[in-house]
């Protein structure tokens, strides 16, 4: 046996011809070798998980525990200038010598087909991913010192697989120092040294290699990493080694199992790394379904699927979690709390499985079947408590990830959980119960508190889950289960559950009060969300105290029945006892319910008190009272039982007695209690509430009770009976103090008076009751009490008080009575002549009566002297209303007022008394003094203008002037002093009010300086000619008061009437507002309106003259004009009033003041300037200017610009047009800017413009065009164009200045943007012929992405030399024509286009085909059949190349419907066209030959031989087929002769070899051959062998064949052979064999037989039919011998696989 050293020598020798002839396949493989090893991965850690992957493949010895081992070094022991070293020690048994020669090839990996065998590698070329960090990998193994390297070997040009043997550099002993000396070296030790820019990643990913690593591998059980450098400081990996240890099978069974693996990590650098995990890990298998079968895992027959559930925290190393595992980790998080490891098919880059993969798919389907089965294993296959069962359920995938697919396992899980009876259950035994998640209810946590602390007090629950639900195991009780608990679906129980639970159970009667008020709370919380609308409202919840002093329950909804209250509790506990016994005596009728004493106690304690509180008020209804609260909700409920009302009042009383309510409390209460009145009546409305009628003043003053109709209540006699009532006595009256107090019980005086009218008050009244009455009168006085009016009225009125009268006594009403005080009293009484003074008996009353001036002045007493002086005024007034008073009456009168003047005594009372009467004689008749005028001087104009009354001097005589003073005392007029009043009151009737003096005017205008209302003598004056002006005198309205600074304007026309300032003097100037008052115009508002008015009407008739116009300018331009009226502005500037040149009349604004800036532009426009003319205003005009543009006449030509645009005169002959002319008017655009627009749009101008700019003026090099057709050229432009390559403005006409107007001439529609002119340049496309334009312009048209309008315009220039050339249709034309076949049809543009862009130009904006269609293919066919043409190799190749190349099921119809004629085969000569009907494929190689040899022509489609890979013989017979073209087989009629047929013997397959041993060689060839052919693919084409009727001739078979073709000839030829397959009929013909024959028969038969068999099976290829014919032969001759055919096969190296077998089991079971 060769030794290492040998065997490389010998692989360097045979393999890469070192030492020999160069083998010119080296480079090939070469490269093949760079190319896989480039392109594998895509980061350098592959590397690193190719050789775990690769050491966890290898085999190791017994009793060794495998380790990988991964040492950095920086020193450079392989003398290669590496920066550093990693080296790899592996303890397997080390390199074979089928190993070196497998890692020195490509795709011969010693793994294949081992996948069974549990060989974790994928891509046979593992080791060569060194390659990306190093340049030469060394290999020391069982002998073997061998490396590789990167670049080509000098010797056979090949890299990466030549082996070279390594004497130095490094020796064992070196590798030995760096592993550890006194340690054994591994078998095998890699060692690689580093690229330079490769040593920082691999340090990072040896540092960043994962603790989970040796989770899924089952031959590693220990991995390290460390770096090994002198200093240490200088190490920069993080050391770390990793180990796993597995526990024994806890289950087994013939699927799965399942095992605890522990993980342990000592990472050196990292103190905080978990050091230890233990992993739940559950195997299990699965078949392989046929569905999800792969060509690379044909081997594999089951699945086996590992899951790894972590029982604490992982070993991360502060990386990613992987999720997924193929046998190593992948870079897939997948948020599942398990990790998953199977066989999975990765991508190249191993950082993924591939999730589109259906082996893949096939996986991911079966891991929520075993997540189950692991997960009900680990639940429920423990004996530990039912409180460690909730972090299990942790490992469930609650979260969704990243990945769909995987989602999709989550989401089958998910499903399969719901059907699991999984869930622990509480039973409160020891019995474990387990129940599927939709029968599970979960209990709220504060719910769970109160049963276990009732269940510690004894309370029994065994029937917790007897309400239809299973409840949740109250371990689960966490709200770090609540994303666990949503995922299965489980949910709370329903929330009626809680009251069955409560009345199923003594839990309320059963606790203690804390754990009672638990349950209240918990009820409380969650009412509004959980307990509303459920049975909890009836479930008997409440304690409270029954009428027997027991604890009692009733419900939530019982109790809310009562809106005012059922249950109750006291605000404070020291009240509790007392209302509960008042509430029995009160039970009768309210039915009133109390919570326990302890219970309301322990309220109080309760930390949480204000939310049960709430609670018990708001949801439950229970009311909290106090005492006060109690009495008033039984004040409301008692109304109607007399006997509890009278209890009530003890209630109450007894209650404020002990100090339970506080006073202000007990009279809100007593003074809404019912009351019991005389006649035994509940009364509960009342306005006060009398004393019993026994003994009271009310009955001694009044006698009946005048109260009794306004709610007055008179009490009755119960209240005065003694009572006992809950143990306490009352005595006799002791409730009526206390009611006078509280209530209040009343009685006179201290009582409010009825508004009623009191019976006694008509007569006269004892001194006694006088008193009372007084007494009560003073009570109202001092508390405030208003004095009800009928009630005061009656005691005021009534004659029921003793007075003295002239010496006798009466009884007078006391508003009739006086009782003076003052000696001036006296006096008065003795000058009075005609009115007497009744005064108060004093002698009667006593002086006691003097203590009662007061209220005796409230019930109408007199005491004053004016009092008197006003009744006797009162007196004469009464006799003046009977009868008129006479002269002497009259002068009494006023004697008596001069009396009292001189005794200094007031007479105001006597005057007011006596002011209003009207008993004056005046010239007006009898008017009352403040109506009444005493005449003098001062009264004259007034007299003028009213009728004033005036005293009748002659009715009274001249005495009546000595009382002047007491005339004015009482109101009559003496003075004027401004009675402007009393002149307006008796103004005079218009009629008389016509030609006014002047100081009947001022009079008149006075009285509307001073008076409010004046529109009486407005109207007076309205329409009366009574002011004096230059025109007369004139009403009021047709008057002006001109002012200083504007009487001019009236001026300008002579029709306005002016006030006479002569007449009235300069004083009329002062009442202007007055003037306005009465209607004249007197300021400049007004004036201004009457003005425009004219002026508006002179407008109207063209009447403004021009003096008139030159007057109104002349006032504008006073400095005064500021103050010019805003409406007369805006009329002057509306109105049309100024004439033109164009001989009509405009506004302001529509006018022009001519100038010079105008001469250019008038020569093309019509434009309204001011006519300046002698004839009308004259060159005066000018000097207005000014004035005339601030009323919008435009002067300048800036201004003017909108005028130009709508008096545009352009003229018809454009030639005319200078540029001045064109340039005035782009001036006028450039000014013209209407407001909220922009210039450069054009629909700012009226349609009018356009429409006369739209004519052809603008001249360019084309000629003269409208604006919209042309373009004006600019340094954007000449970068793609030239002047004269389209219609651009004439710069030689207009001037380089016309460049300045871009945006004016862009406003006109001439394009400036170089961008927008496509469209126009492609309409000047035809007008050139100049091959150079023509790019020029299409390049430009490229530029900017134009695109044609219409089809029409799809036009393409062709040309023919630099000046010449044609426009044809772009339908007409092809970019390209690779095969050269189409130039005669179609216009080739790269031919004269050179440049691309332009090319894509033609393709993508006139839709130019790149390439030539299947319809042009077609017609150039067509006329190759037409003409007989004779196809050369060339034209045939390139016409079925394309139409390969474009094969659709479309093209194949279309070819089918248009080629009439195909090619056929004839050898070395052109190739000719025949009808395709007379043409055939060869389907049948002996046909083929018999027709060939037999045919004048040929009759086999054409293909290239040999075969081109552009045209594969395989897809063009495939097109022939399936446009028409028949096999040969299918298409000649055959028929047996020189046979005897009736004599024919049927054999069975086996005697002519058709068996187990021919159908293995063949599908073991078949799956060579064609490595990616489906399992079924192949056993389809086998099965018409299986199924072939075997029949046997005596001597050599003679078919005939007959071929009919279209033109009616029948050509028929004859076979003699040993063997005849005819396959459309299922039979073989076979001669019998002569086995004596001697070996020439033999070979000879043998091969007839593989050729048909070969030939039979895949014709379609010949190659592959020789070779299999070849493999059949040699089978045939050993008989198809198993050994022998196995023999065969391995030399071939030739493999079925398991499907193959099972095929051939099922065939042939017997062999």
């Amino acid at each position: 046996m060769a030794t290492p050293r040998e065997h490389i020598e010998e692989i360097r020798k045979t393999k890469f011809s070192i030492g020999g002839d160069p083998n010119p396949l080296t480079e090939d493989l070469h490269q093949a070798v760079m190319n896989l090893s480039g392109e594998l991965y895509a980061k350098d850690v592959h590397f690193l998980m190719e050789l775990i992957q690769n050491a966890e493949d290898n085999e190791y010895p017994e009793g060794v525990d495998p380790s990988l081992e991964f040492v950095v070094t920086s020193r450079d022991i392989t003398a290669t200038g590496a920066p550093a070293t990693l080296l790899i020690f592996n303890n397997e048994r080390g390199f074979t010598p089928r190993n070196i020669e497998s890692i020195c090839s490509v795709g011969r990996s010693t793994k294949k087909g081992n996948r069974r065998r549990g060989y974790i590698g994928e891509k046979g070329i593992g080791f060569k991913s060194v390659f990306l960090i190093t340049a030469q990998p060394y290999i020391f193994s069982n002998g073997y010192q061998i490396r590789f390297t990167e670049g080509p070997c000098p010797h056979c040009n090949v890299g990466y697989i030549v082996p070279e043997w390594v004497e130095t550099n490094p020796t064992l002993s070196v590798i030995e120092s760096i592993h550890g000396i006194g340690t054994a070296l591994p078998t095998t030790t890699i060692i690689l040294p580093l690229k330079a820019d490769k040593v920082k990643p691999v340090k990072n990913q040896l540092s960043n290699i994962h603790p989970e690593i040796l989770l899924f591998l089952t031959k590693i059980k220990r991995l390290s990493v460390r770096e090994d450098n002198e200093d240490s400081k200088l190490n920069t990996v993080s050391a770390i080694s990793i180990s796993s240890e597995t526990n024994f099978v806890t289950r087994k069974n013939i699927d799965a199992e399942s095992y605890m693996l522990h993980l342990s990590a000592d990472d050196t650098g990292d103190d905080d790394l978990e050091k230890e995990c233990g992993y739940h890990m559950w195997r299990q298998r699965f078949p392989v379904k046929k569905d999800h079968k792969v060509e690379r895992r044909m081997e594999v027959e089951e699945w086996v699927i590992t899951l790894a559930f972590p029982s604490g925290k992982r070993l991360l190393r502060g990386m990613q979690s992987p999720g997924i595992y193929a046998f190593l980790p992948t870079e897939m998080v997948t948020n599942f709390p398990f990790i998953i490891q199977a066989d999975f098919i990765l991508a190249s880059s191993r950082e993924n499985i591939l999730l589109d993969n259906k082996w893949n798919k096939g996986i991911l389907d079966c891991v929520s079947t075993a997540f189950i089965s692991a997960f009900t294993s680990l639940v429920k296959d423990t004996e530990a408590p039912i409180s460690t069962l909730p972090r299990m359920f942790g490992f469930l995938p609650v979260n969704k990830g990243p990945y769909t697919e995987l989602n999709a396992v989550r989401e089958s899980i998910k499903q399969k959980i719901l059907n699991q009876s999984i869930v622990p259950c509480e039973s409160y035994s020891e019995q474990r119960f387990f129940h599927k998640p939709c029968e599970v209810g979960g209990v709220l946590p504060a719910f769970w508190n109160i049963l276990d602390k009732a269940r510690g007090q004894g309370v029994a629950l065994d029937n917790i889950s007897s309400h239809g639900t299973y409840i949740l195991s109250s371990s689960f009780d966490k709200k770090e289960y609540d994303q666990i608990l949503e995922f299965m679906g489980v949910e709370f129980v329903g929330n009626d559950w809680y009251a069955k639970c409560i009345q199923s159970s003594n839990i309320i009667l059963g606790v203690s009060e804390d754990v009672y008020l638990e349950l209240l709370l918990f009820v409380a919380e969650n009412w509004k969300s959980s307990f509303y609308s459920t049975n909890m409202k009836n479930a008997s919840i409440l304690k409270y105290v029954d009428i027997h002093g027991t604890v009692s329950l009733t419900s939530v909804g019982e109790v809310s029945q009562y809106s005012g209250g059922k249950l109750f509790k006291s605000t404070e506990d020291r009240y509790a006892s007392w209302l509960i016994n008042w509430s029995r005596e009160f039970r009768g009728a309210t039915d009133h319910l109390f919570m326990p004493i302890s219970t309301q106690q322990a309220i109080g304690l309760l930390s949480k008190k204000r939310i049960l509180l709430d609670w018990l008020s708001d949801q439950a209804n229970v009311k909290a009272v106090s005492v006060y609260d109690y009495a008033l909700l039984l004040n409301r409920l008692i109304s109607n039982d007399k006997e509890l009302a009278i209890a009530y009042c003890h209630f109450v009383y007894h209650t404020f007695a002990k100090k339970y309510m506080s006073e202000q409390n007990v009279k809100e209460i007593c003074g809404s209690m019912p009351l019991v009145d005389s006649y035994g009546r509940m009364m509960g409305q009342r306005r006060h509430v009398l004393l019993p009628a026994n003994g009271s003043n009310w009955v001694e003053l009044i006698g009946t009770n005048p109260w009794r109709t306004e709610g007055y209540v008179e009490l009755g006699k119960d209240y005065l009976q003694p009572a006992s009532y809950v143990g306490i006595h009352t005595a006799n009256r002791e409730l009526i103090s206390f009611l006078k107090t509280y209530v209040p019980a009343f009685d006179i005086p201290n009582i409010s008076p009825p508004d009623a009218v009191i019976p006694t008050m008509s007569a006269p009244l004892t001194r006694k009751n006088v008193f009372l009455l007084l007494d009560w009168i003073r009570y109202l006085r001092r508390k405030g009490i208003n004095i009800p009016q009928k009630f005061l009225s009656c005691i005021k009125e009534g004659s029921w008080l003793k007075i003295s009268l002239n010496g006798s006594s009466s009884y007078r009403p006391p508003s009739q009575s006086f009782m003076f005080s003052s000696s001036g009293a006296h006096i008065l009484q003795r000058e009075s002549e005609l009115v007497d003074i009744p005064e108060v008996d004093m002698q009667f009353y006593g002086q006691k009566i003097m203590d009662y001036r007061e209220e005796l002045r409230v019930v109408g007493v007199m005491f004053e002297v004016n009092e008197a002086c006003r009744f006797i005024g009162n007196q004469l007034m009464s006799i003046a209303a009977s009868s008129n008073l006479s002269r002497d009456n009259v002068l009494s009168i006023l004697k008596f007022i001069k009396f009292l003047r001189l005794k200094l005594l007031s007479p105001a009372e006597f005057i007011n008394s006596i002011k209003g009467g009207r008993w004056l004689r005046t010239n007006q008749g009898d008017r009352s003094p403040d109506e009444s005028v005493l005449y003098n001087e001062e009264w004259k104009a007034a007299k003028e203008v009213s009728n004033i009354p005036l005293i009748d001097e002659v009715y009274y005589g001249a005495n009546l002037m000595s009382y002047k003073v007491e005339l004015g005392l009482i109101g009559v007029r003496v003075n004027f002093d401004g009675n402007y009043q009393l002149v307006s009151d008796n103004l005079k009737s218009s009629h008389c009010l016509s030609s006014l003096s002047a100081d009947a005017l001022y009079l008149i205008l006075n009285c509307l300086r001073h008076l409010r209302s004046t529109s009486n003598l407005v109207h007076a004056l309205k329409d009366k000619k009574c002011i004096k002006t230059n025109g007369g005198f004139k009403s009021p309205a047709e008057c002006y008061l001109p002012d200083s600074e504007w009487g001019c304007l009236l001026q300008v026309f002579s029709c306005f009437p002016l006030i006479d300032e002569n007449f009235y003097g300069s004083k009329i100037l002062s009442f202007k507002s007055e003037l306005k008052q009465i209607g004249l115009v007197v300021d400049l508002d007004e004036a201004s309106k009457k003005f425009e008015d004219v002026f508006r009407k002179q407008a109207s008739l063209h009447s403004i003259g021009k003096d008139n116009v030159l007057a109104l300018l002349q006032y504008y331009k006073k400095p005064k004009s500021s103050t010019f009226p805003s409406n007369l502005k805006k009329c002057i500037r509306e109105v049309k009033w100024l004439r033109t040149r164009l001989g009509d009349y405009r506004v302001p604004a529509d006018c022009i003041l001519y100038s010079q800036c105008w001469k250019s532009i008038s020569s093309i426009s019509l434009l309204p300037f001011i006519d300046d003319s002698d004839t009308h205003y004259g060159a005066t005009i000018h000097e207005y200017e000014k004035e005339l543009k601030s009323m919008g006449v435009v002067s300048s030509f800036k201004d003017g610009a909108h005028f130009v645009v709508n008096g545009l005169y352009l003229p018809q002959d454009s030639s005319s047009i200078t540029p001045e002319n064109v340039y005035s008017l782009l001036d006028c655009i450039r000014n013209y800017k209407p407001e909220n627009h922009k210039l450069e749009n054009q629909e700012l101008f009226p349609s009018t413009f356009v429409e006369k700019i739209g004519r052809k003026w603008l001249k360019t090099y084309s000629g003269f065009n409208t604006p919209k057709r042309c373009l004006l050229f600019s340094p954007d432009w000449a970068r793609l164009l030239e002047r004269s390559d389209g219609p651009f403005l004439d710069e030689d006409f207009y001037g380089s200045r016309i460049t300045e107007y871009k945006n004016e001439l862009r406003s006109l529609g001439v394009i400036v943007d170089v961008r927008n002119g496509c469209s126009l340049m492609a309409d000047y496309l035809d007008f050139h012929s100049s091959f150079t334009t023509v790019s020029r312009i299409y390049n430009y048209l490229f530029e900017f992405n134009w695109k044609p309008d219409d089809e029409d315009n799809k036009r393409i220039w062709v040309p023919s030399g630099t000046d010449n050339g044609q426009w044809v249709s772009s339908e007409d034309c092809v970019i390209h024509d690779k095969n050269g076949l189409l130039g005669a049809r179609l216009h080739v543009l790269e031919k004269h286009y050179k440049d691309n862009k332009l090319l894509m130009f033609f393709s993508l904006t006139y839709g130019v085909k790149l390439n030539p269609s299947i319809d042009d293919y077609c017609e150039i066919w067509k006329s190759w059949e037409a003409s007989g043409h004779q196809l050369t190799h060339e034209e045939a190749c390139a016409f079925w190349e394309f139409v390969i190349k474009n094969w659709s099921s479309r093209n194949g119809e279309i070819l089918a419907q248009r080629l009439l004629k195909l090619p056929v085969y004839s050898g070395s000569s052109p190739i000719n066209l025949v009808n395709k009907h007379d043409v055939f494929i060869a389907d049948d190689l002996q046909l083929k030959d018999l027709f060939e040899r037999s045919s004048l022509g040929s009759l086999f489609v054409w293909y290239p031989q040999p075969s081109m890979k552009s045209l594969p013989r395989t897809k063009l017979l495939e097109i022939y087929s399936k446009i028409g073209v028949r096999n040969i087989s299918e298409s000649v009629q055959q028929e047996l002769s020189e046979v005897d047929a009736v004599n024919l013997k049927q054999l069975k397959l086996k005697e002519v070899f058709i068996g187990k041993g021919l159908l293995r060689l063949i599908l073991g060839f078949l799956a060579d051959v064609s490595p990616k052919m489906e399992v079924d693919v192949r056993h389809d084409i086998v099965r018409p062998l299986l199924d072939v009727t075997v029949l046997e001739a005596g001597g050599k078979i003679t078919m005939r064949h007959t071929l009919s073709l279209s033109s009616g000839e029948t050509l028929n030829v004859e076979a003699r052979q040993m063997l005849r397959w005819e396959k459309q009929i299922s039979k073989l013909f076979v001669q019998k064999l002569d086995k004596d024959g001697g070996p020439k028969t033999t070979i000879e038969y043998a091969s007839h037989f593989s050729e048909v068999v070969a030939g039979g099976l895949i014709w379609e290829n010949e190659d592959h039919t020789r070779q299999l014919a070849d493999l059949i032969k040699l089978g045939f001759l050993v008989e198809f011998n198993e050994e022998a055919i196995m023999y065969l096969m391995k030399t071939k190296n030739l493999q079925t696989f398991l499907e193959d077998e099972a095929l051939l089991s099922a065939t042939f079971p017997d062999e």
